[in-house]
């Protein structure tokens, strides 16, 4: 049965686990099975991809440590040659950042982005006439911009700005000589708003390469990933949004707590995206009304992939963290654990699992757990761990505390740890610590600043 862990004893796990299991090469490591984190994970999103959040990522940047960044990742699995209507974020989608920054699984702040599309040349089939230099360049046919708005707990939602140009498509080398430039331009900053109010942010939208790294073609095949283990998202896109704030404009005291044990320092992070209720459509044309009603649900990785069973997948996308106590009995005992040993053989505990309660639900007493904390899926990130200067991809159980399950960052393994995780790793299992798909890295390398996800694959080259 699992133990959990007493404040301050996470490091000291993290340091056993290293010094006491052996990482294998790749080819001699136990394999394990995912899901690709949010892609296509739920019935209903399955078929809406432009609702379908993907990924979240939540990190102290590292070029600027006294801000967080958080990215959340739309429309997967993006080939970058579909065109002439690339892929974009969806108009008649509301896309939301919640925070909760006292552990009551309610929102205390909530950034909202709302996107509009123009097609400045309906008569041409082209997403581009000629050569783009800039962001607003007559040669771009359909441009789409945006709004982000902040909203405090029991207050009206506040503009931060509107009519942001989010990042174009990457058509290719002959449309976009100098691809990176352009996008670049698509970095806007938050103006006004002073402390609190998101003054002094920076956001990004727009088209990169999907920064989540997983062999889920061999997972599908019968867990297979030692075969031919590869990254099945390599060369594929995603649009992302992405923003960085003062870490002060979002604690509960309005500070950037310095200590680990500060009650402000813990945040939780999901995002969401949400529909209208009505759609009425007729002949080239549909519209939207009624309330918003929430249909995408992202936070921790692979939660709604690996531990909610399909019956209920979508229902978890609707759902609000405050009420996941209706969810607890697939943490404690996951359908994954009963594959690990009835599909490989490997011994993960079956029933009890508390330790995951811990992962996915409450934070990990002495690091992400924060004082008087509420049951409730959502990342939880530790504010006062400074980046960490040679990070490792295992997170706290390779003994860095600067990456998952503390935040996460873009280059943080989710999959290997995670299916550690549900091994046993927190409760020492031998082996938990090496299961994984075999898949390290990204097929790109991450930015060293903002918006830190790699620029997106060319249409053509």
């Amino acid at each position: 049965m699992s133990q959990l862990l007493k404040p301050g004893a996470v490091l000291g796990v993290a340091l056993m686990l290293v010094a006491g299991l052996s990482f294998t090469l790749a080819r001699e490591r136990q394999p394990g099975t995912l899901d690709a984190s949010s892609h296509r994970e739920a019935p209903m999103l399955a078929f809406d991809p432009q609702a379908d959040n993907t990924d979240v990522y939540f990190f102290v940047s590292p070029d600027q440590p006294d801000t967080v960044t958080m990215v959340a990742n739309f429309v997967p699995i993006q080939g970058p040659g579909s065109g002439p209507d690339y892929y974009r974020f969806g108009d008649d989608v509301l896309y939301e950042l919640h925070i909760d920054n006292n552990g009551d699984a309610e929102e205390d702040i909530t950034y909202q982005f709302r996107f509009t599309t123009t097609f400045t040349n309906p008569n041409t089939f082209l997403y581009v006439t000629g050569p783009v230099t800039r962001i607003d360049d007559a040669n771009l046919a359909i441009k789409q911009t945006y709004s982000v708005s902040r909203m405090d707990r029991g207050g009206a939602p506040v503009m931060l700005a509107s009519g942001i140009p989010a990042a174009p498509a990457y058509v290719g080398t002959k449309s976009f000589a100098n691809y990176d430039a352009v996008a670049t331009q698509a970095i806007f900053p938050l103006p006004g708003g002073g402390e609190k109010k998101g003054g002094n942010g920076i956001v990004f939208a727009g088209p990169r390469d999907d920064p989540f790294f997983v062999n889920v073609g061999g997972a599908f095949d019968l867990l297979d990933v030692v075969t031919n283990p590869k990254d099945e998202l390599a060369g594929l896109n995603v649009s992302s949004i992405i923003l960085q704030v003062p870490i002060a404009d979002l604690t509960r005291d309005g500070t950037r707590p310095t200590a680990p044990t500060s009650a402000a320092a813990v945040l939780g992070l999901w995002s969401t995206a949400s529909r209208q209720a009505l759609t009425v459509r007729s002949a080239g044309e549909e519209s939207e009304s009624g309330p918003w009603v929430q249909v995408s649900r992202q936070g921790n990785p692979l939660v709604n992939e690996l531990v909610i069973p399909r019956g209920t997948k979508d229902r978890f996308n609707a759902s609000h963290p405050r009420d996941d106590a209706q969810f607890l009995s697939f943490v404690l005992a996951p359908e994954l654990a009963t594959l690990l040993n009835v599909v490989l053989g490997f011994p993960a505990p079956r029933d009890n699992r508390t330790d995951l309660v811990q992962v996915f639900l409450t934070g990990v007493p002495g690091a992400t757990m924060p004082p008087n904390v509420k049951p409730a899926e959502m990342m939880r990130l530790n504010v006062a761990v400074p980046p960490t200067a040679n990070p490792n991809r295992l997170g706290v159980i390779g003994g860095d505390l600067g990456g998952y399950p503390n935040g996460r960052r873009l280059a943080d393994d989710v999959t290997d740890i995670s299916l550690a995780a549900v091994g046993g790793v927190l409760q020492m299992v031998p082996g938990a610590a090496a299961l994984g798909d075999n898949v390290p890295a990204n097929d790109k390398p991450f930015l060293a600043n903002f918006p830190y996800v790699a620029a997106p694959h060319p249409g053509h080259r």
